[in-house]
Protein backbone atom coordinates (compact mmCIF):
# COMPACT_ATOMS: atom_id res chain seq x y z
CA UNK A 1 0.00 0.00 0.00
CA UNK A 2 2.75 2.46 0.97
CA UNK A 3 4.69 1.59 -2.18
CA UNK A 4 1.63 2.42 -4.34
CA UNK A 5 1.12 5.73 -2.54
CA UNK A 6 4.75 6.65 -3.14
CA UNK A 7 4.42 5.77 -6.85
CA UNK A 8 1.48 8.16 -7.11
CA UNK A 9 3.68 10.90 -5.65
CA UNK A 10 6.25 10.36 -8.44
CA UNK A 11 8.84 9.09 -5.98
CA UNK A 12 10.92 6.11 -7.01
CA UNK A 13 11.05 4.13 -3.80
CA UNK A 14 11.02 0.38 -3.59
CA UNK A 15 10.11 -1.07 -0.26
CA UNK A 16 11.93 -4.34 0.23
CA UNK A 17 11.62 -6.96 2.92
CA UNK A 18 15.18 -6.15 4.00
CA UNK A 19 14.32 -2.44 4.21
CA UNK A 20 11.20 -3.22 6.22
CA UNK A 21 13.27 -5.42 8.54
CA UNK A 22 15.75 -2.56 9.03
CA UNK A 23 12.96 -0.12 9.87
CA UNK A 24 11.30 -2.65 12.16
CA UNK A 25 14.55 -3.34 13.98
CA UNK A 26 15.09 0.35 14.65
CA UNK A 27 11.50 0.81 15.86
CA UNK A 28 11.76 -2.25 18.11
CA UNK A 29 15.08 -0.98 19.45
CA UNK A 30 13.51 2.34 20.36
CA UNK A 31 10.13 1.25 21.75
CA UNK A 32 10.34 -2.37 23.00
CA UNK A 33 12.41 -1.35 26.06
CA UNK A 34 9.97 1.47 26.80
CA UNK A 35 6.98 -0.88 26.66
CA UNK A 36 8.67 -3.46 28.88
CA UNK A 37 9.82 -0.85 31.40
CA UNK A 38 6.38 0.77 31.49
CA UNK A 39 4.63 -2.56 31.99
CA UNK A 40 6.99 -4.29 34.43
CA UNK A 41 9.32 -1.62 35.83
CA UNK A 42 13.03 -0.98 35.56
CA UNK A 43 14.06 -4.44 36.80
CA UNK A 44 12.40 -6.10 33.80
CA UNK A 45 14.98 -4.55 31.46
CA UNK A 46 17.91 -6.24 33.16
CA UNK A 47 16.08 -9.57 33.28
CA UNK A 48 14.48 -9.79 29.80
CA UNK A 49 16.96 -7.64 27.82
CA UNK A 50 14.52 -5.97 25.41
CA UNK A 51 17.23 -4.07 23.51
CA UNK A 52 19.11 -7.25 22.68
CA UNK A 53 16.31 -8.70 20.54
CA UNK A 54 16.36 -6.06 17.77
CA UNK A 55 20.15 -5.84 17.88
CA UNK A 56 20.53 -9.60 17.36
CA UNK A 57 17.91 -9.69 14.60
CA UNK A 58 19.47 -6.66 12.90
CA UNK A 59 22.93 -8.16 13.06
CA UNK A 60 21.87 -11.59 11.79
CA UNK A 61 19.83 -10.27 8.86
CA UNK A 62 21.43 -6.96 7.97
CA UNK A 63 25.12 -7.50 8.73
CA UNK A 64 27.77 -6.48 11.22
CA UNK A 65 27.60 -2.74 10.50
CA UNK A 66 23.81 -2.55 10.95
CA UNK A 67 24.04 -4.74 14.02
CA UNK A 68 26.73 -2.57 15.59
CA UNK A 69 24.89 0.66 14.72
CA UNK A 70 21.67 -0.71 16.19
CA UNK A 71 23.66 -1.80 19.24
CA UNK A 72 24.99 1.72 19.77
CA UNK A 73 21.72 3.54 19.04
CA UNK A 74 19.35 1.26 21.00
CA UNK A 75 20.48 2.16 24.52
CA UNK A 76 20.88 5.83 23.61
CA UNK A 77 17.35 5.96 22.16
CA UNK A 78 15.94 4.02 25.11
CA UNK A 79 17.70 6.36 27.54
CA UNK A 80 16.20 9.53 26.06
CA UNK A 81 12.76 8.11 25.23
CA UNK A 82 12.26 6.58 28.69
CA UNK A 83 13.53 9.77 30.33
CA UNK A 84 11.09 11.87 28.32
CA UNK A 85 8.06 9.59 28.69
CA UNK A 86 8.55 7.85 32.04
CA UNK A 87 10.67 10.49 33.75
CA UNK A 88 13.30 7.84 34.51
CA UNK A 89 16.16 7.02 32.16
CA UNK A 90 16.60 3.34 31.30
CA UNK A 91 19.33 2.29 31.11
CA UNK A 92 20.63 4.57 33.82
CA UNK A 93 23.36 7.07 32.99
CA UNK A 94 25.87 4.89 34.87
CA UNK A 95 24.91 1.81 32.84
CA UNK A 96 24.65 3.55 29.46
CA UNK A 97 28.32 3.26 28.38
CA UNK A 98 28.39 -0.44 29.30
CA UNK A 99 25.17 -1.11 27.40
CA UNK A 100 26.45 0.71 24.32
CA UNK A 101 29.67 -1.32 24.26
CA UNK A 102 27.99 -4.64 25.01
CA UNK A 103 25.21 -4.20 22.46
CA UNK A 104 27.64 -3.06 19.77
CA UNK A 105 29.50 -6.35 20.27
CA UNK A 106 26.21 -8.29 20.17
CA UNK A 107 25.27 -6.67 16.86
CA UNK A 108 28.70 -6.92 15.23
CA UNK A 109 29.25 -10.56 16.19
CA UNK A 110 25.78 -11.71 15.12
CA UNK A 111 26.25 -9.69 11.94
CA UNK A 112 29.51 -11.49 11.18
CA UNK A 113 27.31 -14.52 10.43
CA UNK A 114 24.88 -12.70 8.12
CA UNK A 115 26.29 -14.06 4.85
CA UNK A 116 26.14 -17.61 6.17
CA UNK A 117 22.63 -16.99 7.45
CA UNK A 118 21.71 -15.75 3.97
CA UNK A 119 22.78 -19.10 2.55
CA UNK A 120 21.43 -21.22 5.39
CA UNK A 121 19.18 -19.54 7.98
CA UNK A 122 20.02 -22.19 10.58
CA UNK A 123 23.33 -20.37 11.06
CA UNK A 124 21.25 -17.96 13.15
CA UNK A 125 21.55 -20.35 16.09
CA UNK A 126 25.37 -20.25 16.38
CA UNK A 127 25.29 -16.54 15.45
CA UNK A 128 23.07 -15.67 18.39
CA UNK A 129 24.88 -17.97 20.82
CA UNK A 130 28.29 -16.62 19.81
CA UNK A 131 27.05 -13.03 20.00
CA UNK A 132 25.61 -13.65 23.47
CA UNK A 133 28.87 -15.13 24.71
CA UNK A 134 31.05 -12.43 23.18
CA UNK A 135 28.73 -9.58 24.16
CA UNK A 136 28.25 -10.67 27.75
CA UNK A 137 31.96 -11.45 28.11
CA UNK A 138 32.88 -7.97 26.90
CA UNK A 139 30.23 -6.33 29.09
CA UNK A 140 31.35 -8.31 32.13
CA UNK A 141 35.00 -7.48 31.46
CA UNK A 142 34.18 -3.77 31.17
CA UNK A 143 32.22 -3.85 34.44
CA UNK A 144 35.11 -5.59 36.22
CA UNK A 145 37.62 -3.03 34.91
CA UNK A 146 35.28 -0.21 35.93
CA UNK A 147 34.87 -1.73 39.42
CA UNK A 148 38.65 -1.97 39.79
CA UNK A 149 38.93 1.72 39.06
CA UNK A 150 35.81 2.46 41.18
CA UNK A 151 33.99 3.91 38.18
CA UNK A 152 30.96 1.74 38.78
CA UNK A 153 29.95 -0.41 41.73
CA UNK A 154 27.55 -2.86 40.00
CA UNK A 155 28.62 -6.44 40.55
CA UNK A 156 29.37 -7.99 37.14
CA UNK A 157 28.27 -11.45 38.32
CA UNK A 158 24.91 -10.12 39.58
CA UNK A 159 24.28 -8.36 36.27
CA UNK A 160 25.03 -11.59 34.39
CA UNK A 161 22.83 -13.72 36.68
CA UNK A 162 19.94 -11.31 36.33
CA UNK A 163 20.20 -11.45 32.53
CA UNK A 164 20.14 -15.27 32.25
CA UNK A 165 16.37 -15.60 31.61
CA UNK A 166 16.52 -13.05 28.79
CA UNK A 167 19.65 -14.61 27.31
CA UNK A 168 18.12 -18.09 27.33
CA UNK A 169 14.82 -16.91 25.87
CA UNK A 170 16.60 -15.01 23.09
CA UNK A 171 18.96 -17.92 22.40
CA UNK A 172 15.91 -19.92 21.41
CA UNK A 173 13.50 -17.40 19.88
CA UNK A 174 15.78 -14.97 18.04
CA UNK A 175 17.15 -17.69 15.71
CA UNK A 176 13.61 -18.86 14.96
CA UNK A 177 12.55 -15.28 14.14
CA UNK A 178 15.68 -14.85 11.97
CA UNK A 179 14.98 -18.10 10.09
CA UNK A 180 11.43 -16.97 9.31
CA UNK A 181 12.51 -13.48 8.23
CA UNK A 182 15.40 -14.88 6.14
CA UNK A 183 12.92 -17.09 4.30
CA UNK A 184 10.78 -14.02 3.56
CA UNK A 185 13.83 -12.20 2.16
CA UNK A 186 14.70 -15.27 0.07
CA UNK A 187 11.15 -15.50 -1.33
CA UNK A 188 11.31 -11.83 -2.32
CA UNK A 189 14.61 -12.38 -4.15
CA UNK A 190 13.14 -15.31 -6.09
CA UNK A 191 10.14 -13.33 -7.36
Amino acid sequence: MLENALKNCSLKVKITVKGAIGAGVMLLAAFLPLALHAAFGAAAGGKWLPMYLPVLIGGCLLGAAWGAITGVLSPVASYFISLAILGQAMPSAGNLPFMIAELAVFGAVSGAFSRRIGKNPLWAFPAVWTAELAGKASGTALRIVAAIFAVQTANAWTVLQTALPGLLLQAIFVPVIVVLLAKAVCRERNR
